[in-house]
C-alpha cells in the first residue's frame, strides 16, 4: 500500500497534506459540495473555490482586456502546481482521485500562457472557461464493492476507462467467479448519465452468445455488474499475430458478424464498433468467445428519440456519414470493415483487394455507399465462402 510508503511515513504524508488547508475556510456552497467526505472533503472545496475563483477572472478579463493580472497570474501558476503536488500525494497513499476533466483541460490551456511576472495575455482563441458551481470537481474513486450475499468489500482492480466511465474487476466469493463492474464517472453530466443507463437498459433486453451480458444495476452508486472478459480484439489479435491460423481468425470473424447479425435483426444500431469494444473471452483450451460491450451510443431504428442527435460519436467513424442521425447499416458495415481487416491481418489499417477477404473489406469501405453490402446476412455468406 502507499506506493512503498512505509507505515509512519505514509501517516506524517497525509498529516502534513491535511494541515495545508486546514486553516482555510470555504463558504459553504463550497463545503457541501464535499461534505460526504470527511477526509478530504475540505481540502477539496479548498481547491474547488480558488479554481472558481480564478476561472471567473479569467472569464471576465476576456470580456475586457484580455490581460490576466501578475499576482493573479503568479497565483494561478503555483495553484496549479499544488493540485498537482497534492493529488499525487493522495495517489501515493492509495487514494485515487478523479479531477473534473473540464477543469483539467482548463488548467493544461492556461499553463502555455500564464507568465509568472507581468502580468499575462489571454491569446484571442481562449474561450471561456465553463465554471461548476454545483457538482464536485473532485471525487474519491470508490476501490471496493460489496459482495450480495456475505456482505464483505471486496476489491476492485481497475482494467479499463472512457471519458465517462471506468471498468473494474472483482471475484465473488459467492461465486467463485471474476466479474466486470463498470461505473460512471461522477464528473460526467446528466445527458452522458443518462446515456450510460440506457447503455445498461439496452444490454439487459439484448439475449445473445456473442454480446457481453450485463447483471443489475446500482442506481446510488451508477454502476452495473457484468461478464469479465479477458482481453480486448486489439489486444488478443497483437499478442498473437504471428501465431493465429487463418482457420482460427475466420472463426473470430464470423462470431463478430454474428453478433452485429443480431442487432440488426432486432433493429439495434452498435455505433461504435472499435477494436476496444470487442472483447475475448479466452479459455485454456486455446478457445475464445467474442463478445461486442459497449452500447452507449446504440440506436433502437424503432424509437425516434436519439440522446446523440447530430453529434458525429464513435470511435470509426464512417467518412461518408454527415449527420449521426442518418447512420444506417451501410454505415456501420465502414467499421465492420476496420474490424474484419485486423482480424485477418493485424494491422490498423484497410487491407487491400486482391485477395477473397480483401475484396470483402474493400466493399464493406467503399466509398460508393451503395456498392456497400446491404445487410449482415449478406456480407457473412460472404465471408462463409471466402
Amino acid at each position: 500500500m502507499g506506493g512503498g510508503v512505509p507505515g509512519e511515513a505514509l501517516e506524517f504524508m497525509l498529516a502534513d497534506l491535511r494541515s495545508d488547508f486546514e486553516a482555510e475556510s470555504v463558504p459553504a456552497r463550497f463545503a457541501r459540495l464535499y461534505d460526504d467526505d470527511s477526509d478530504w472533503g475540505h481540502m477539496f472545496s479548498v481547491l474547488h473555490k480558488s479554481l472558481n475563483q480564478h476561472f471567473d477572472d479569467i472569464n471576465g478579463r476576456i470580456e475586457s482586456t484580455r490581460h490576466y493580472w501578475a499576482d493573479n497570474s503568479r497565483d494561478l501558476i503555483k495553484l496549479t502546481t499544488k493540485i498537482e503536488d497534492s493529488l499525487h500525494t493522495l495517489k501515493r497513499a492509495g487514494i485515487d482521485v478523479e479531477f473534473n476533466p473540464t477543469y483539467e483541460a482548463a488548467l493544461e490551456a492556461c499553463r502555455p500562457w500564464l507568465s509568472p511576472s507581468g502580468g499575462s495575455p489571454v491569446p484571442e482563441d481562449f474561450a471561456r472557461i465553463e465554471v461548476e458551481r454545483y457538482k464536485p470537481v473532485f471525487t474519491r474513486s470508490t476501490t471496493t464493492v460489496k459482495s450480495a450475499k456475505q456482505s464483505l468489500r471486496l476489491k476492485l482492480k481497475m482494467v479499463g476507462e472512457g471519458s465517462y466511465a471506468t471498468v473494474h474487476s472483482f471475484v465473488d466469493p459467492d461465486y467463485g467467479t471474476r466479474f466486470a463492474l463498470k461505473r460512471a464517472r461522477r464528473s460526467i453530466g446528466e445527458r452522458d448519465l443518462q446515456r450510460f443507463k440506457a447503455e445498461f437498459d439496452y444490454m439487459k433486453r439484448l439475449s445473445h452468445p456473442h454480446l457481453v451480458e450485463v447483471y443489475r444495476y446500482d442506481s446510488e452508486q451508477n454502476q452495473y455488474s457484468m461478464e469479465f472478459c479477458d482481453e480486448t480484439l486489439r489486444d488478443y489479435i497483437a499478442k498473437r499475430n504471428g501465431d493465429l491460423a487463418p482457420s482460427v481468425r475466420k472463426k473470430i470473424a464470423l462470431q463478430f458478424l454474428d453478433a452485429i447479425r443480431y442487432l440488426h435483426s432486432v433493429k439495434i444500431l452498435h455505433r461504435d464498433i472499435s477494436l476496444q469494444n470487442v472483447l475475448l473471452r479466452v479459455y485454456d483450451s486455446g478457445e475464445v468467445l467474442v463478445k461486442v460491450s459497449d452500447f452507449g451510443l446504440a440506436k433502437d431504428q424503432t424509437q425516434d428519440f436519439t440522446l446523440t442527435n447530430t453529434e458525429m460519436r464513435g470511435t470509426i467513424r464512417d467518412p461518408m456519414l454527415t449527420s449521426f442521425k442518418d447512420y444506417a447499416v451501410v454505415n456501420e458495415m465502414w467499421a465492420i470493415a476496420w474490424v474484419l481487416s485486423y482480424i485477418v491481418t493485424g494491422r490498423e489499417s484497410l487491407m487491400p483487394g486482391g485477395s477473397p477477404l480483401g475484396d470483402i473489406v474493400q466493399r464493406c469501405a467503399s466509398h460508393r455507399i451503395a456498392d456497400r453490402y446491404a445487410s449482415l446476412e449478406e456480407l457473412t455468406t460472404a465471408v462463409e465462402q471466402a
